[in-house]
């Protein structure tokens, strides 16, 4: 084999061996994107409310126990009945 020859094998070798690096563009990156619907927004609302509301209402409680004390809380045996009916009723009517 002669010298020239793998001279000019070596010469194409490396000028096809090049490469040109080409730099990728960045397409841009999507985003996510969170929507609350507005019946979630209210439910959140009322939610919040609801926690900040007292299971007992102290002065409500603390007002007849003053009564009670005093012997002023007198409680109609009829109010008494009617408030047991309608309790009744509707808890028939959410069965």
């Amino acid at each position: 084999m002669r010298i020239e020859d793998r001279i000019r094998i070596f010469q194409i070798y490396t000028q096809t061996a090049k490469v040109t690096r080409v730099e990728k563009k960045q397409e841009p990156t999507a985003t996510d994107k969170v929507e609350i619907s507005s019946e979630a927004r209210d439910f959140q609302a009322i939610l919040n409310a609801i926690k900040q509301t007292p299971d007992v209402r102290e002065d409500k409680v603390n007002e007849i126990k003053k009564k009670i004390d005093s012997g002023t809380y007198n409680v109609s045996g009829k109010d008494v009945v009617e408030k047991l009916i309608r309790e009744y009723k509707d808890s028939k009517k959410n069965e």
